[in-house]
């Protein structure tokens, strides 16, 4: 799919596709000018329009999945390339990263993206209301910039739910009612399972931070070399930095905590595994005199005097009551209960 989008004074417009137009002239009888090409899981066809329109080679998939930094940043026919990971499904438990190329020549941007993030369709319903983005010019710069923010805008709100449902799970490890819960009902295993998508999902976020941190430290560093970036977009562009670096150190911060309930949930199966042990342990040693006793009188030889004894029968069941009360209560004095 390919959507076309021209700037109308302080918004965004659509175009429609199958017009004959050449960014970044003005087209629809010279009332536009079009500033972004948003390819979404574009036909050769398709790829092949935009690149003959612009002067460019589109990448591939298999191109924009390539984990090098020369092959997602880089320079080629008078355009900037640049991909980033962007987490897609992230509300759905099951987050997806997948690769975004932004190119830009000049005034124009194109976007190749094999997905639909959330991000670009919040970014474009601010985008099409009048000074509901903050675009001033046509310039696919500030689209861009408009983009990664709300990518980044994104991955907080995803981060803060990820950090309340962690939260969640701290207070159902180390809270006083789960620790007078019944064992029964403590699913630590589920606990772990799930402390294990937490520590998944922050791995992908954290991939994703420093994809988008690359992308635009990238660009920043162009101005004054292949590019001249205005004052303005200096100024977006350290933001968008600052931010992705606090995001990181938050997403590094409940990493941390997500390893420490992780050794936390081992550390009590460890601990119920001993008390089950213990009790294995306490109850043999509880036994063990009685069934010494029972041994003694079931021998089978000729001269026993207390077998001829009336009473030796509740004398013995007697004796072996004893000796079962005696260790339990030392155990029990003992703390070991």
């Amino acid at each position: 799919m390919l959507r076309i989008h021209a700037y109308d004074l302080d918004r965004l417009v659509p175009v429609a596709s199958d017009l004959p137009v050449v960014a970044p002239a003005p087209v629809a009888d010279g009332a536009l000018a079009v500033v972004w090409y948003d390819l979404i899981n574009p036909t050769p066809e398709e790829e092949r329009t935009v690149g003959e329109t612009l002067g460019i080679a589109v990448p591939s998939i298999d191109e924009m999945e390539d984990i090098e930094l020369s092959a997602r940043l880089y320079q080629e026919d008078g355009a900037e390339f640049m991909t980033m990971t962007v987490l897609t499904r992230p509300d759905a438990g099951t987050p997806r990263k997948v690769p975004v190329t932004f190119i830009v020549k000049g005034q124009v941007l194109v976007t190749v993206r094999h997905a639909e993030p959330r991000p670009f369709d919040a970014f474009l319903a601010r985008a099409r209301k009048p000074n509901g983005a903050g675009l001033h010019s046509a310039s696919g710069e500030l689209i861009m910039t408009g983009l990664v923010e709300a990518i980044i805008d994104r991955m907080a709100d995803t981060l803060e739910r990820l950090g309340t449902e962690i939260d969640q799970i701290s207070q159902s490890i180390f809270s006083a009612k789960a620790a007078k819960a019944d064992k029964k009902t403590r699913d630590l295993q589920e606990l772990i399972r799930e402390v294990g998508q937490k520590g998944e999902f922050i791995t992908v976020v954290r991939e994703s931070l420093v994809s988008v941190s690359r992308v635009v430290a990238y660009y920043a560093a162009l101005d004054g070399v292949d590019r001249k970036l205005s004052k303005e977009l200096r100024q977006r562009l350290k933001l968008l930095q600052r931010d992705a670096t606090s995001l990181g150190d938050h997403s590094a911060f409940l990493s941390g905590k997500i390893n420490f309930l992780l050794d936390a949930t081992l550390g009590l199966i460890n601990l119920e595994q001993n008390q089950i042990i213990k009790i294995f342990s306490v109850a043999a040693v509880v036994f063990l005199p009685p069934t010494l006793v029972a041994s003694v009188y079931g021998m089978n030889f000729a001269y026993q005097p207390e077998l001829q004894w009336h009473y030796g029968y509740p004398a013995a069941i007697g004796l072996m009551i004893v000796s079962m009360i005696m260790p339990y209560v030392y155990f029990k004095r003992k703390g070991w209960l």
